[in-house]
């Protein structure tokens, strides 16, 4: 499926923060369907039990994921997860490439409401979440006097398309 574009990182955020050691350094990408792709692999910085992602870090990907697909549509809105729902389906494994896919299916003048699903490299499906989010605006959601351009860092990247799963699987 076409990459329409690809979304900015942060400094140090835990999901995509470019210069957090001990984050996932996650890339984004906004699809020509509305939805949103997340390209990463975990780490074993991120291990639970051996050869398995943690719970936290799976759900924190999730939640990444849908909360970013709000950009797709609303560039400039930011929220916070008021609910987030994980099914942990099968163990996720670190140091492979996974793929998160998410969707916005609601949005008012408050609130947002969005699904996603991850998966490994052969798309297998692993996991699945719902999420509400509070619309905010970014020095809100922030609570801090941050400098914007740590929220807004652009990495570049040659990713023109990404295969999808089939929604069968």
């Amino acid at each position: 499926m076409k990459v329409i574009s690809k979304q900015s990182n942060s400094k140090d955020c835990l999901v995509c923060g470019i210069d957090n050691p001990l984050g996932v350094k996650a890339s984004f990408y906004n699809m020509e369907d509305d939805s949103i792709v997340c390209l990463f692999s975990f780490r074993s910085e991120h291990q639970s039990y051996p050869n398995r992602t943690h719970g936290g870090m799976i759900a924190a990907i999730l939640d990444e994921t849908i909360g970013r697909g709000i950009w797709v549509k609303e560039p400039n809105v930011w929220g916070v997860t008021l609910k987030l729902e994980v099914k942990y389906h099968k163990a996720v494994p670190y140091n492979e490439k996974l793929i998160a896919v998410a969707k916005i299916t609601k949005s008012t003048k408050l609130i947002f409401e969005g699904e996603a699903k991850l998966y490994d490299s052969s798309f297998n499906l692993l996991d699945t979440a719902t999420a509400l989010y509070y619309k905010l605006p970014l020095e809100e959601a922030a609570n801090c006097d941050c400098d914007p351009k740590d929220l807004n860092i652009m990495v570049k990247d040659d990713v023109k398309e990404i295969a999808l799963p089939d929604e069968g699987k």
